[in-house]
């Protein structure tokens, strides 16, 4: 009987040997190697302090690694754990328009994006809206707006749920999900809750500033989950 091969998607980013510490006596990242599928949405979860958030700013390009190397596709779009970090204009269209300022575009084709962006994450009614005036929750969804006017192909979140309460929280990484699955986007997600694990297509455990496993989220929370007691 012929059996049918099952093709893999290509890697969207590729991590290698990587090495980071912002003191050489004490590295935070440690031989780090992982690889991303293009088109899923991964997690990285880990005890406080592990480097998850280092590492993602060094996937991103935002921290310079001392040794190794990494791949990955672009443009790439970065969501920070507190949204005012990273939300300067006063209104949510401006916000969005002001990424795209780099690419030249006619007036006409800045509002198609902004629109499309705002439409993605459910929020076309506050395009005029003030950013003062925005909840938390409405803040993240702008900053990931701002990630898809520009078309990125990879969208990495630092703990964007860490401020939010319960319900923002699961409709946050529910709207994520759904737009790395509808846009062909390759997700990488650093969180500390368990229950988002269950909207990954996979995960990194990442322990002693490496990764200590990758693959079932729901498997690698459990690991963690029992790593912690141990260390009571």
């Amino acid at each position: 009987m012929n059996q049918s091969k099952v093709e893999k998607s290509p890697m969207a980013i590729r991590v290698k040997d990587l090495k980071f510490g912002f003191s050489k006596e004490k590295p935070i990242i440690k031989s780090c190697s992982l690889e991303v599928p293009q088109g899923e949405f991964w997690m990285l979860l880990g005890d406080n302090g592990c480097g998850k958030s280092t590492l993602l700013k060094l996937i991103a390009g935002l921290l310079t690694p001392d040794l190794g190397k990494i791949e990955i596709d672009s443009p790439i779009g970065f969501v920070f754990q507190n949204p005012d970090r990273q939300l300067v204009m006063p209104t949510v269209a401006s916000d969005i328009a002001f990424g795209l300022v780099s690419e030249n575009l006619s007036p006409k084709k800045v509002r198609l994006r902004v629109r499309e962006a705002l439409e993605a994450v459910n929020l076309l009614d506050l395009e005029n809206r003030p950013i003062y005036a925005l909840s938390g929750g409405q803040k993240q969804r702008i900053a990931i707006a701002g990630a898809i006017a520009r078309h990125c192909s990879i969208l990495l979140l630092d703990e964007p749920t860490a401020l939010l309460d319960r319900d923002t929280q699961i409709d946050l990484v529910s709207t994520v999900k759904d737009l790395v699955k509808s846009r062909g986007i390759t997700g990488v997600w650093v969180t500390h809750r368990l229950e988002e694990l269950q909207f990954a297509d996979g995960a990194f455990l990442l322990g002693e500033g490496k990764v200590l496993a990758s693959g079932d989220p729901l498997e690698l929370g459990k690991r963690l989950l029992q790593i912690q007691e141990q260390e009571l």
